[in-house]
């Protein structure tokens, strides 16, 4: 099945914290809700993403929030700065989205605040976007990520019909920061340790009898090693490029910012090396 993006129109909610959860020692949950969530939605994709607004610092925007008018109306450098994030869980009975965020202590922008966040406190994002979600017609299903894929991940292993038939590949840094999974597809945990990013996970699934039939592949996480299994699946094995789902969600080196401005590109170089090199399948 042909991937195809979700196409809603993008618009600001406001929200509020209601509870957070430590969920690993590298993994915090923050759970938000109440009416500016009224017209949210997230219920057709399972990597559907929210992109959180962080004000810069010192600056005080006008109400009704507006990001368009903020960013027509204030110099560049006191725009809201953004940072993605899958959508864990979404309770459209209850209203609560579910965002679960990677921390590295006082590192980073968006970890920290997860950490210190307290009930009451509002937070405004824009989305959701979102493109992929395994294909019940699909013989079998790869997923493979790190950290920053695992929400994503687990939500679309808890969405395949009991007995589906997958392979799960997870790399994390150490048996702390295996989660609970409510699927019956067994995950393989890579304990990264002291290894490069990626490297485990490479070689795991390099290492993988690939079962018969039609597969349908979501890999998502730093773009190195991405890179490596883009050639893999689409070059040496010869995968439909519409049965993959497949892109660096960040990059050694860079923060989001400086990630997303070279993304396009970076892509881009692949494609063409990829579209020079026949696949062998």
């Amino acid at each position: 099945m042909a991937e195809r993006p979700v196409r809603r129109q993008r618009r600001t909610h406001s929200a509020q914290v209601v509870r957070t959860e430590r969920l690993t020692p590298g993994m915090q949950r923050v759970v938000l809700g109440g009416d500016g969530l009224a017209d949210f939605a997230a219920d057709t994709c399972t990597d559907h993403y929210v992109k959180v607004l962080f004000p810069a610092e010192g600056v005080t925007y006008p109400e009704p929030f507006d990001v368009e008018r903020i960013r027509a109306e204030f110099p560049r450098e006191q725009w809201p700065v953004t940072r993605t994030y899958t959508v864990r869980h979404w309770d459209a009975v209850q209203r609560e989205l579910t965002l679960d965020f990677v921390v590295h202590g006082d590192q980073g922008l968006a970890g920290p605040w997860a950490l210190r966040a307290r009930p009451g406190e509002t937070v405004r994002f824009v989305g959701p976007g979102g493109a992929y979600a395994p294909d019940p017609a699909a013989d079998w299903h790869l997923l493979a990520g790190d950290e920053s894929a695992l929400p994503a991940i687990a939500r679309a292993l808890e969405a395949l019909p009991p007995g589906s038939r997958a392979h799960a590949f997870v790399e994390i840094a150490g048996p702390q920061e295996e989660q609970k999974i409510d699927s019956d597809v067994e995950v393989v945990w890579l304990h990264r340790g002291e290894r490069p990013v990626g490297e485990a996970l490479v070689e795991a699934v390099r290492g993988l009898e690939f079962p018969e039939g039609r597969v349908h592949a979501f890999v998502h996480g730093e773009a190195h090693f991405v890179k490596e299994l883009r050639h893999l699946l689409r070059v040496e094995r010869g995968i439909a490029r519409e049965d993959l789902s497949i892109s660096g969600y960040w990059r050694r080196g860079h923060n989001e910012d400086g990630w997303q401005a070279s993304k396009p590109e970076w892509n881009a170089r692949i494609e063409a090396e990829q579209e020079r090199t026949p696949a062998s399948a």
